[in-house]
């Protein structure tokens, strides 16, 4: 062996500290990829310094020998950005999985009514982020967290941000909620029946069911009431929906894309439910598929759905559930077909293309937001094409040819 890779081997052990030194077999840490090592051994001072112990610190990492080439290969794809929203839509809102979060309505109504009484947050809301996110705490993921934030951090994907979720992380064991082999969750090393980046745990998780712990692995009422208190602390809006499925009028000008929920049922637009559009609030109308496809207005309260997860399709998702667990009726506009859309490099050609008009700021990353649809918006008004804020071959062939 290398004297190097052996010094670094050596060092990696001292660091571990006496429990890893005095084991009776090699395990893992004794076989653990040098580099991995290098990695701790320059995390343990910031761990130390978080007031994480030594003790938690060596057990975190006792059966990791090094990163996951697993996790690393995920991160060169992501669902919801690289499908349609329809599609998307298929399987987050499919009838199984609304049959499903009814029966667990029914099944926990009682909690769900104290967490409205105390979040001010819809339980068809927290439903269906707990449904989305882990099919209502069927599959909160198998990975086990501390390896797949090390190894997101090692790799240093996305900067330091995995690097900091990695030291929450350890925040965690050191509070005792967790111990190391329970704390599971996804690839991205989001946690439990709610899907919580630990830093996102830290900040909003809840004890519902006051037993000491905040459990979002395990316990419903922690899982469920966490949801709600970060929809709360985001500023969640009680008084109005996150959007509301809507039909147009024959002939309406999309240039009123944005302003009061009365003035939106003034101008004829009527929500596909029968029920009447609030009588205050702001919203903006949204069309993921383009005009003829399903339109909702959107309100403030789907910026919060975002901030769980941003993208659109997601936010859509979440919310469409939301509205047929509580017995809403099915979208019923038809989707476009996928030939309409334009794919992640026509995104980013179409954000560069409106970038040099002046209209986009931010970078062209392939991905369609709120920034896109009113830069595009305003490309279309002031180009006078239909100002649905779909991003098309078509609008794309538009602006490349006036350039």
């Amino acid at each position: 062996m290398p004297r190097r890779i052996l010094a670094c081997l050596v060092l990696g052990l001292a660091l571990a500290g006496p429990a890893a030194a005095q084991g009776t077999g090699p395990g893992p840490a004794a076989a653990r990829d040098a580099g991995f090592s290098a990695f701790l051994a320059a995390l343990r001072p910031d761990a130390a310094a978080r007031g994480i112990s030594p003790k938690t610190f060596t057990a975190a990492f006792a059966d990791i020998p090094g990163p996951d080439p697993a996790i690393l290969a995920r991160t060169r794809r992501q669902g919801e950005f690289g499908r349609p929203v329809w599609d998307y839509l298929v399987g987050a809102v499919s009838a199984g999985r609304i049959a499903r979060g009814q029966a667990r309505a029914r099944a926990l109504d009682a909690t769900l009514a104290a967490i409205e009484a105390r979040y001010r947050v819809p339980r068809w809301i927290v439903l269906a982020f707990w449904g989305v996110e882990s099919d209502f705490g069927a599959s909160g993921g198998s990975v086990p967290t501390i390896r797949a934030l090390a190894t997101l951090a090692q790799a240093r994907h996305r900067g330091d941000l995995f690097r900091n979720e990695l030291l929450d992380a350890l925040a965690i064991l050191e509070r005792g909620d967790i111990a190391p082999d329970r704390m599971k969750g996804s690839w991205a090393g989001a946690m439990g029946q709610v899907q919580f980046l630990p830093s996102t745990y830290l900040r909003h998780a809840v004890d519902f069911d006051g037993d000491g712990h905040r459990n979002i692995w395990t316990s419903e009422a922690d899982a469920l009431a966490s949801i709600a208190a970060y929809l709360h602390n985001l500023g969640w809006k009680p008084d109005i929906s996150w959007g509301y499925a809507v039909a147009l009028p024959p002939g309406y000008d999309l240039t009123r894309y944005a302003g009061d929920l009365a003035d939106f049922a003034r101008a004829g637009v009527r929500r596909t439910d029968g029920a009447p559009l609030p009588a205050s609030g702001r919203a903006s109308l949204f069309l993921p598929g383009g005009l003829g496809a399903p339109a909702f207005l959107i309100t403030d309260n789907f910026e919060v759905v975002r901030a769980y997860n941003t993208s659109d399709s997601y936010a859509l998702a979440v919310g469409h559930l939301a509205d047929r667990l509580a017995g809403g009726p099915a979208l019923a506009a038809p989707w476009p077909s996928a030939a309409t859309r334009l794919d992640s490099a026509g995104l980013k050609a179409l954000q560069t293309g409106l970038k040099a008009e002046g209209l986009y700021e931010g970078e062209a990353d392939g991905r369609a937001g709120p920034k896109l649809r009113e830069a595009l918006r305003r490309y279309q008004i002031r180009e006078g094409l239909t100002a649905d804020g779909y991003a098309t071959p078509g609008v794309l062939e538009h602006l490349t040819a006036r350039r």
